[in-house]
């Protein structure tokens, strides 16, 4: 029988237990810190292996690019020099004496056949040519179709119905006959015909005609995405509050479509390349001696049954940047949006 002391004193308070440490952190629940959905987002990027060996990949391919012409000076060659023919190192018909296109230890990927231009400085210029004209066309596309599609979506009326039909329009010409036919109309009305022809008009030319047919997939993207978002009670909220359309536009709509503009954007840098090498290797693109990937498959087609190695290294090269790209693409819409599967 217990003592009166013991009874009025009631059940013994439960110790409380050590708050357990959060796992693989060290951290108590106390010292968390809630994450943004960017670090959420780059969070999942992380674990994604193919993602994160395709990001390193084209990181890789735009270092090269940026840094074409300090390695061609640590290399001691440049992509305009005549090696194969200074040196005599083609026979009479312009092919390498040497095996494998010329490889050797002087030029690691061989010569040009003809010219005998290096192959690995064309290379090298050519990434730094094709991945420049196609990251002007992809950030003014993406530009003015995020406009365009943020006008249609909050506007709506008129403003929808007028720039829609308009969209209608660009989309009905067909893009690579349009690019052929268009492009030395365009380089006309800057040089003319008389005159030699810069390459920066050209490469002008270029980022121009695919510009204009190349906004309006972002456009629709976007004003999709506005046309869900804008009867949200945070945005009717917003206009409550007396905020203009700008600030609204700017505040509300453009961090909640974030997501969507940048997968859009991996997804269509690939597609401008693909695009710029081919209007070069039709003679509609860059000319010679501008080191092109295009230009590249344009020279090796009438050689590739003695010189195959010629066609293999841009061949290899551009598969590798334009597959890495799109797994890019879709790993970054697997990060921002979890609830897709693959």
């Amino acid at each position: 029988m217990s003592s009166p002391s013991t009874a009025a004193k009631g059940p013994e308070p439960v110790p409380a237990e050590a708050p357990a440490h959060v796992e693989g952190t060290g951290k108590q629940p106390s010292e968390l810190v809630g994450r943004s959905p960017g670090r959420l987002a780059w969070l999942r990027f992380r674990r994604d292996r193919t993602g994160m060996i395709c990001a390193g990949v084209v990181i890789f391919y735009l270092v090269v690019a940026l840094a074409a012409p300090l390695i061609s000076k640590v290399y001691g060659k440049n992509p305009y020099e005549l090696y194969g023919q200074d040196l005599g190192l083609l026979n009479s018909y312009g092919i390498p004496l040497k095996p494998n296109g010329g490889i050797d230890g002087d030029f690691w990927f061989g010569l040009e056949p003809q010219l005998g231009r290096d192959v690995f400085t064309l290379l090298i210029y050519g990434i730094r040519t094709s991945l420049g004209i196609a990251l002007a066309v992809t950030t003014v596309s993406v530009v003015v179709g995020v406009l365009i599609g943020l006008v249609q979506g909050y506007l709506g009326g008129r403003s929808d119905y007028f720039l829609g039909r308009f969209s209608d329009l660009m989309l009905s010409f067909p893009q690579q006959l349009f690019f052929i036919a268009f492009t030395p109309v365009i380089v006309a009305l800057f040089v003319s015909p008389r005159d030699e022809e810069p390459t920066y008009v050209r490469i002008a030319a270029l980022v121009i005609v695919q510009f204009v047919l190349g906004w309006m997939s972002v456009g629709r993207l976007v004003r999709a995405q506005v046309l869900s978002l804008r009867e949200r009670e945070f945005i009717e909220a917003a206009r409550i509050s007396g905020a203009s359309s700008g600030r609204i536009i700017r505040k509300e709509l453009l961090p909640n479509i974030w997501s969507t503009i940048l997968v859009q954007s991996t997804l269509l840098l690939p597609v401008n390349v693909t695009a710029e090498a081919g209007l070069s290797y039709l003679g509609v693109g860059i000319l010679p001696p501008t080191p092109d990937w295009g230009l590249m498959f344009q020279q090796a087609a009438a050689y590739y049954e003695s010189d195959v190695t010629f066609m293999f290294f841009p061949g290899i090269a551009m598969v590798i940047f334009v597959v890495a790209f799109n797994l890019l693409g879709d790993s970054v819409r697997d990060a921002l949006d979890p609830k897709t599967v693959r």
